[in-house]
């Protein structure tokens, strides 16, 4: 499966390529999140809000597990690191096939129940500002954003 990696020296940096993402994103598109505490996952998504045109300020749904905010499209940002033992769907699909863009912080915490297509996008500590942004598209649809945003 093919990979696109990036190495950011800074917060700004992270948050950039986030905001080229963001100008390409379309309705009903999934981002599954994943890294380390103090990654940048935050810090990513402020950066596609950005690039939505949100100017209110975003922060992590750890507790609300899920926060919208709203721009050129609606952006739902869901961090589901509590909901391990979940025994219960909360509408998931609501969201993945509504108006707006998805964006799942610990993903792999509800696998089950996430689209079969959507970009995967790791994030990685490669030193105390430095990190690793990997993106792996699964499906069409990602492998053809993913060329977008390469050839930007």
């Amino acid at each position: 499966m093919k990979q696109y990696e990036w190495v950011t020296q800074s917060p700004e940096e992270t948050m950039n390529i986030a905001m080229q993402l963001a100008m390409c994103l379309q309705p009903q598109d999934v981002i599954a999140l994943e890294g380390d505490l103090g990654a940048g996952k935050t810090t990513f998504t402020k950066g596609l809000a950005k690039g939505l045109g949100i100017e209110r300020n975003v922060n992590s749904p750890t507790f609300t597990i899920i926060k919208e905010y709203r721009g050129r499209l609606p952006l739902y940002h869901m961090d589901v690191y509590r909901l391990e033992e979940m025994e219960e769907d909360l509408g998931f699909d609501e969201y993945f096939f509504g108006d707006g863009v998805t964006v799942v912080e610990w993903a792999h915490l509800i696998q089950s129940y996430l689209p079969k297509q959507l970009l995967k996008v790791r994030i990685h500590h490669e030193g105390e500002q430095q990190r690793k942004i990997i993106f792996q598209p699964i499906g069409e649809r990602y492998e053809q954003l993913c060329k977008e945003i390469v050839e930007k």
